[in-house]
């Protein structure tokens, strides 16, 4: 199986990981030798229920029992659906209503660009350096890493760069900026959290020039950092909210949400102003509507900060130079990224999954499933304390 997945499937980088899955299980992952190991990754924050949640499998196949796809997104009523974008207004403040369900996150991203330009009449998109929202053409323009859009170039026009965190540079959102987009949590930077009350300045400055603020959502949101979404730390609601990964507790998705005034403007001049063949698609939204009522519903959000700290307490080593990040959006850091690699490595011989971040080579990705147990994490944060003591 090896040989054909490395001479047919199309690759990501010359040296993938290339474990073959068996099976899949609460927070295991098993292999074609029947070894288990222990996923600290969750699928990369998607799979927020941990593996085939039993809840979200039975909604899969209920679904299936009564239909699949029956026609493109927005034409005929499906309960899954529309009971999902109910679910979610009932969670977010009164001013974000109304949700158009996606393929993925990076397609919601491109959504929410396009209902900024066409909600405002302007065109400038202001981002954030060391940002990361997808890699379709409109999501890597607000990409901040010049590196990896160079060889993609000419990408959307208009777009210009902030610095997160960085007051100072507010300045440079003026009345001709349709939206800032930023991610509510850096993800790819190294899990950088908004600190000095940073997004609600961001927030009044938009409110000033009349801009919007998307908030990407995507990794922080659906209670992984203990609120279901990430802004309901930080004092500032956005205009628009983009959400994925674990939306779907392991299936494909991605949502943008705002008022339903500002999503009218999608239905007309022009018609279709997004179109989707496969969004809101009825089996994925079942799924999706199983696990945020299981999060919301139950304690998996309190306790993804008590197991925050547990991860803190049991990660201490000298070759631990830093924690961060919030709930169980966390990045262990190292003092360099030979050291991060070969933890991640040394783990996965061990039967601990870990993986990187996009642009932070120095940080250890720790994002399981916010089903995972105390043990489970004393058992994984052994295995890597023992990994740094034999680099050491």
């Amino acid at each position: 199986m090896t040989s054909d997945f490395l001479a047919y499937q199309a690759q990501t980088t010359p040296h993938p990981l290339a474990m073959e899955v068996s099976h899949a299980e609460g927070c295991y992952v098993y292999d074609t030798n029947n070894k288990a190991h222990l996923d600290f990754v969750a699928g990369v924050s998607a799979c927020s229920l941990g593996h085939r949640h039993p809840k979200v499998v039975q909604a899969i196949k209920d679904q299936l029992d009564k239909y699949m796809h029956v026609m493109v997104y927005g034409e005929y009523i499906q309960e899954p659906s529309v009971e999902l974008a109910k679910l979610l207004a009932e969670h977010l403040p009164k001013s974000l209503d109304c949700t158009y369900l996606v393929n993925s996150g990076t397609e919601a991203i491109e959504g929410a660009l396009k209902l900024a330009r066409r909600a405002t009449g302007r065109s400038q998109i202001i981002a954030a350096h060391h940002a990361y929202h997808g890699n379709t053409m409109g999501s890597m323009s607000v990409m901040g890493y010049e590196e990896r859009k160079q060889a993609f170039r000419p990408l959307i026009p208009d777009v210009d760069f902030i610095h997160f965190n960085n007051k100072e540079d507010l300045n440079q959102i003026t009345p001709k900026t349709a939206a800032v987009i930023l991610e509510t949590i850096q993800g790819g930077a190294g899990f950088i959290e908004p600190y000095d009350n940073y997004l609600t300045k961001v927030r009044t400055r938009c409110d000033e020039v009349g801009a919007l603020l998307i908030l990407d959502e995507i990794q922080p949101g659906i209670g992984r950092t203990g609120k279901l979404f990430g802004f309901e730390h930080y004092n500032c609601i956005p205009d628009i909210l983009v959400t994925g990964k674990g939306l779907g507790g392991g299936m494909p998705i991605g949502a943008f949400t705002s008022s339903k005034a500002m999503m009218h403007t999608l239905q007309d001049a022009p018609k279709l102003g997004h179109i989707t063949t496969f969004g809101g698609h009825p089996v994925i939204a079942a799924a999706a509507l199983a696990t945020v009522k299981e999060i919301t519903e139950s304690n998996l959000m309190a306790e993804a900060l008590k197991k925050e700290q547990l991860f803190r307490k049991l990660l201490v080593h000298p070759l631990i130079t830093d924690i961060r990040g919030r709930g169980l959006m966390l990045a262990a850091m190292t003092p360099s990224a030979e050291i991060t690699n070969q933890v991640i490595l040394k783990a996965q011989n061990r039967g601990l999954i870990l993986f990187w971040l996009l642009f932070e080579p120095k940080a250890i990705r720790l994002t399981p499933p916010l089903t995972i147990t105390n043990t489970e994490i004393i058992e994984g944060c052994q295995h890597i304390i023992s990994i740094l003591d034999e680099i050491s």
